[in-house]
């Protein structure tokens, strides 16, 4: 999958969890972006996307998350 493609899909998933046809994230994206996103919102991210890429994260992976960027790093490396 290239990053491109990755970012389709992770378009699509944020756009549903978060239910907003307008967002679009890039590398730079960060919960300050998204109007909605907070802690519970980020763990509904967070199972939307393992469930999407059939991959699952530990909890330290998603503490250390700065941005959209490195998520999209990590599920590379997972895939």
């Amino acid at each position: 999958m290239t990053r491109e493609e990755l970012y389709e899909n992770l378009n699509e998933v944020f756009r549903d969890v978060f239910d907003d046809e307008s967002i679009c994230v890039d590398d730079h994206t960060t919960a300050d972006d998204i109007e909605d996103w907070d802690s519970l919102e980020h763990i509904n991210l967070i199972v939307a996307i393992e469930k999407k890429f059939s991959i699952k994260f530990n909890m330290g992976e998603v503490n250390k998350f700065k941005n959209v960027g490195e998520m999209a790093d990590n599920i590379l490396a997972k895939l």
